[in-house]
C-alpha cells in the first residue's frame, strides 16, 4: 500500500479481544477523548461469538456498532481472529501491526493483565497488543506488511476491566482519567449489548460504582485507571498535573 492511500490517522486505538471489552474497560475515556477533539478508534481481534445469549455473529456486530455510535468512535474494526482460540502467534501479531500501519496511532490501549474467571483470550490480546506495537515499527520486514510504512506508536497504556482492581500488579506508574462527564456514554454503550449483559443482574451498577470508587481516589466523581507500559517523562509538570477540572482541594 502506498502512502497516498493510508487510512486518515487515528490518535488513539483500543484493543479488545471482543466487542464490549473496551466499552467496559475504557469507553468513558474513549468518549471524554472525542468530547476533546481527538480521532479515536477501536480494534477487536475476534468477532466475540458463540456466546451463550448471542443468536450469532450479525447480532453481535451490531450491538458493537451501536456502541460505538453511541461513543463517537471513528473506526471499528474487527480482525476476526478466532474466538475462544486466540492465540499469541506471529500472524495475528501481523494483523494488527498492519492495523496500526495503516491508521497511524499515537496512543495504544490494550490489556494490561490475566483476568481471573474470566476468558483467557483477554491474556492473549495482551500479548498480541504488545507484540504488534513493536512489529509496527520494524524496518526492512515490507513483505508481511502488504508494502504499509513502518510506524513506530509513542504511548502504550494499558487498561483493566472496569469491576477488577484499579492497579496492576507488577506495573508502578498508574494514572487516572477523570470521566464524570462521560460516564453515562460509557453506561449506555456496555447497554448496547443486550446479548451479553441483559441478563446479568446488576452490571450497570456495578461498573458505575467502580468508576465511583477509583474516581473518589483521586478527588473525582468517577474516573478510569491505567498503567503505562513504560515509565514516560513529561516536560510541563504544572500542565500536567493541574487542570481546570482537578477535584481535589
Amino acid at each position: 500500500m502506498q502512502l497516498d492511500s493510508l487510512e486518515p490517522s487515528l490518535d488513539v486505538i483500543a484493543v479488545g479481544a471482543h466487542p464490549d471489552d473496551v466499552e467496559i474497560a475504557c469507553g468513558a475515556t474513549l468518549a471524554k477523548l472525542i468530547d476533546q477533539g481527538h480521532r479515536v478508534g477501536i480494534v477487536d481481534l475476534t468477532n466475540g461469538e458463540p456466546t451463550p445469549h448471542s443468536p450469532g455473529p450479525e447480532v453481535r456486530r451490531a450491538e458493537a456498532i451501536a456502541a460505538a455510535k453511541t461513543l463517537g468512535i471513528d473506526t471499528r474494526i474487527e480482525l476476526q481472529l478466532p474466538n475462544r482460540k486466540l492465540f499469541d502467534c506471529f500472524e495475528s501479531r501481523v494483523e494488527l501491526a498492519k492495523v496500526f500501519r495503516r491508521f497511524r496511532p499515537k496512543l495504544v490501549l490494550g490489556f494490561g493483565a490475566k483476568t481471573p474467571m474470566a476468558s483467557p483470550d483477554h491474556w492473549q490480546a495482551m500479548q498480541i497488543t504488545d507484540a504488534a506495537i513493536f512489529y509496527s515499527r520494524l524496518c526492512k520486514w515490507e513483505e508481511h506488511f502488504d508494502g504499509l510504512p513502518v510506524h513506530a506508536i509513542p504511548r502504550h497504556l494499558y487498561f483493566r476491566l472496569a469491576v477488577e482492581p484499579d492497579t496492576i500488579p507488577g506495573l508502578s506508574h498508574h494514572l487516572t482519567v477523570d470521566v464524570t462527564s462521560t460516564l453515562e456514554q460509557k453506561l449506555e454503550a456496555i447497554n448496547c449489548y443486550k446479548t451479553q449483559f441483559e441478563h446479568k443482574q446488576g452490571i450497570i451498577d456495578r461498573v458505575r460504582a467502580a468508576a465511583v470508587v477509583t474516581g473518589s481516589l483521586a478527588g473525582v466523581a468517577a474516573g478510569e485507571s491505567f498503567a503505562a507500559a513504560k515509565p514516560f517523562a513529561v516536560s510541563d509538570l504544572l500542565e500536567t498535573i493541574l487542570s481546570e477540572e482537578t477535584g481535589s482541594e
